[in-house]
């Protein structure tokens, strides 16, 4: 285990400065999970971090104590786990794990009605940005080739990546042009309205994203290149803050952190 833990007891969701909350992260002893862990406790909002993984996930179906927030930046296999803690105990969610099937984002949404909960692909400012700038050139261009090219370090483990996923639904927000992943063999001509999706993997690339859209004799690149994960801890850490002062809902990150008034 991973972690801080100094009270197993369950306690109510607290809000305001005045008062330190609990969490638990799942997936404490991966990469993100560490960073994570160190970030909740520097901000001071925090008095306890406890961290579950692999071996010890199926405590959260009745044996963890209660928290206020739920961290999971973990695999799709925990989904059914951290969705019995939630409805449980009423912990807040902050879900960052990719790869996930339709059921299991169906499941994160149902959480909602029981518990504040928010589930992002991505949790950068600068891909949020990046999402939106997305929208605004596939509306300025219709007619032209998308293709999205995504880049990350050799250990990741689902293709494509979860933020890959979230920009073809900028570029085709019906979800009704085809899109194809990858291509291979004799595969003619480019059919009209196709949407290529490229993964690339190696090294210890944090995460690249590339839109291009091409026209007749000009090309539009939109990028945005990570140059460490803690982008991506600093933005769930932020939403967390933020989540915590929300009723039950199910959340996108642009809810939180776009919303005016907050």
């Amino acid at each position: 285990m991973a972690g801080v833990c100094c009270h197993r007891g369950a306690r109510p969701r607290r809000e305001g400065k005045a008062h330190m909350a609990s969490a638990i992260i799942v997936g404490a002893n991966g990469r993100m999970g560490r960073l994570l862990e160190q970030a909740l406790l520097e901000t001071g909002d925090f008095d306890t971090v406890h961290g579950y993984d692999v071996d010890t996930i199926a405590e959260l179906d009745a044996e963890a104590p209660a928290a206020d927030l739920v961290v999971d930046f973990s695999r799709p296999t925990a989904v059914p786990h951290v969705a019995a803690y939630v409805r449980r105990t009423g912990a807040a969610l902050v879900s960052g794990t990719t790869g996930m099937s339709d059921d299991d984002l169906a499941t994160l949404r149902a959480l909602g009605e029981a518990a504040p909960v928010v589930w992002s692909g991505n949790y950068s400012l600068g891909v949020a940005a990046l999402r939106h700038a997305t929208r605004l050139v596939s509306e300025a261009l219709p007619g032209w080739d998308a293709e999205i090219v995504e880049t990350h370090h050799n250990l990741k483990a689902d293709a494509p990546s979860g933020t890959a996923k979230m920009l073809v639904a900028e570029v085709d927000p019906a979800g009704e042009r085809p899109v194809v992943y990858g291509r291979e063999g004799m595969v003619g001509e480019r059919p009209a309205g196709e949407i290529g999706v490229h993964s690339l993997r190696g090294g210890t690339v944090a995460g690249t994203h590339e839109v291009h859209f091409f026209g007749p004799d000009e090309e539009v690149c939109l990028t945005h290149r990570a140059t460490s994960r803690q982008i991506f801890v600093n933005g769930a850490v932020a939403a967390a803050r933020r989540l915590l002062k929300r009723p039950a809902g199910f959340y996108t990150f642009d809810d939180l952190m776009f919303a005016t008034g907050e």
